[in-house]
């Protein structure tokens, strides 16, 4: 069997021009299997040690030049794993395809080109500090780790399907995410995955490769224990009836179907679940998703009062909405939100919260001057894009508990949860219409139920489209509507956790990982 596996190595390792240049695309390519929906996670176990095989391979005559070489393979492998991971976000310029359907192909290769090169910084520090042996290992890690946090932090950030993510959507391998989060875990996942390359070695490192899988079965049985000493509790105060509508994101837009989309709301809510329903009373919190209206809900008070006729005495709502104000410098320009409401049972709106992470392209445009006077504009067609809010909030509802507002994809950074005040539960509302019936939406709430392990907080989620839901504080799912489906969740609140190590750590405990991989790779035996 080793000899197979040497085999195998001397044959990626030794490869040149495309055959290089297409194992490693094809390497990345493949990983992309290991996100949701297919989590398929052990096929990292292989693509992986293909990476650290032609990071062996990455020749020059000097250390800065076989950095250059690994660099080249690592753009194309994070370009492999990002094309194939995000090409669903191109479903987004074809619902106004006669303005934005030229934009599609750019969309779709340009983002993973941009991505790529984080990977590529990534793959030349490891190559930088590589040394045979099971030392190399720990320095594609810290490499790639590091690449994969400045990834989720830089340029406003974008930790989409990080490495992490392939064990963490596992609930049982993803519960060290309480202590670690999701960026330890990227670091973790790097190495177990990186293991099986030294299989091929002369003399392998067996206690690193038991470790490896020592590290799996530990993860295991720690989750299992965390989740088998702590069954789900609730807070019998909150009934919470969440809505998927469905409503095709070309439709949503249009003024015209103002009132067919306020019908649905209403109606979808207010619908039977069995014999006993009694429609809206059967809530206490009520959750309609991100941007429900195609009106500004703050300025349409028949809205208002219809919302506030239908709920019952001691209903409130939670919905997205977009929300505009006249500027006070006399120019008679709007400033305009990504918003959300909290609406009490006579129809006012009690609290707001605007989104503070925009989407770029997609609610602002960098230079949105510049770019608006070229002609372009971001998806949303918002003139001078969206504003961005100024401060994470924490809404107390008229029964008590209290949440935290995530708009959209806010819920996939860690740091956005943080604050100051610890809230009972996490509400995420979001639009993944955008995207349709693509792996899109199913990453979304994949990443989304992490916070959750992270925070020791339940999670509401009402997406547009899919996938709706309610999450206890381990992330366990205990109900949700499936992509494509119109209908309701309903389900009591679960109750919070007191608090998670990330938490009482504030979420640095992955900075652990740095410290310990290049202590690894700069140790050296002592000559005897």
């Amino acid at each position: 069997m080793s000899r197979r596996f040497e085999a195998l190595a001397a044959r990626v390792t030794l490869a040149q021009g495309w055959r290089r240049s297409g194992l490693a695309l094809g390497a990345g390519a493949v990983s992309a299997l290991a996100m949701a929906p297919f989590s398929v996670w052990p096929i990292l176990a292989v693509t992986v040690p293909v990476a650290v095989w032609l990071i062996d391979g990455a020749s020059g005559t000097t250390r800065l030049r076989s950095a250059s070489s690994a660099a080249a393979i690592g753009f194309l492998f994070g370009f492999g794993y990002f094309l194939a991971g995000l090409w669903w976000i191109g479903s987004a310029f074809l619902v106004d395809a006669d303005v934005f359907g030229w934009l599609l192909p750019f969309a779709v290769a340009g983002l993973p080109l941009l991505l790529g090169l984080f990977t590529a910084v990534g793959f030349a520090l490891a190559r930088l500090l590589w040394t045979p042996g099971w030392r190399r290992i720990f320095a594609f890690a810290l490499g790639v780790g590091l690449s994969e946090l400045a990834r989720g932090h830089l340029f406003t950030g974008l930790p989409w399907n990080s490495f992490g993510y392939a064990l963490a959507d596992q609930i049982w391998l993803g519960q060290i995410a309480s202590v670690i989060g999701v960026e330890g875990l990227t670091y973790v996942a790097l190495a177990v995955f990186a293991a099986p390359a030294l299989l091929a070695d002369p003399r392998p490192a067996r206690p690193v490769l038991a470790l490896a899988a020592l590290t799996l079965a530990g993860l295991g049985a720690f989750g299992a224990v965390r989740l088998w000493a702590a069954p789900t509790e609730f807070d019998e105060r909150l009934r919470v009836r969440v809505l998927q509508p469905d409503i095709p994101q070309d439709v949503k837009t249009q003024d015209s179907a103002r009132d067919t989309i306020m019908d649905t709301y209403i109606s979808l809510t207010d619908e039977a679940k069995g014999p006993k329903n009694r429609g809206f009373a059967d809530a206490d919190l009520v959750v309609w998703p991100e941007s429900a209206f195609p009106f500004l809900l703050s300025r349409t008070p028949e809205a208002l009062t219809r919302i506030g006729a239908s709920l019952a005495p001691g209903t409130s709502l939670v919905t997205g909405s977009i929300r505009g104000e006249r500027r006070n410098d006399g120019s008679g320009a709007a400033d305009y939100w990504n918003a959300l409401h909290l609406v009490g049972d006579d129809g006012a709106i009690l609290s707001t919260y605007d989104k503070i992470h925009l989407v770029p392209f997609g609610e602002y445009l960098p230079f949105q001057s510049f770019l608006e006077w070229l002609g372009l504009e971001q998806l949303t067609r918002q003139r001078g894009g969206f504003a961005s809010g100024d401060r994470r909030a924490v809404i107390a509802l008229p029964q008590g508990p209290r949440f935290r507002p995530l708009i959209c994809y806010e819920a996939i950074f860690p740091e956005e949860v943080a604050g100051d005040e610890r809230p009972d539960f996490l509400l995420n509302v979001t639009n993944d219409a955008w995207f349709g019936r693509t792996p899109g939406p199913y990453q979304h709430a994949a990443q989304a139920r992490v916070r959750s392990i992270e925070q020791g907080l339940p999670m509401v989620r009402s997406a547009n489209g899919g996938i709706s839901s309610i999450v206890d504080s381990y992330g366990r799912i205990l109900d949700h509507a499936r992509l494509g489906e119109r209908g309701v969740v309903d389900g009591l609140l679960p109750r919070p956790l007191k608090e998670t190590i990330f938490t009482a750590t504030n979420g640095r405990l992955h900075l652990f990982f740095p410290f310990l991989f290049v202590f690894l790779v700069c140790i050296r035996p002592r000559r005897r």
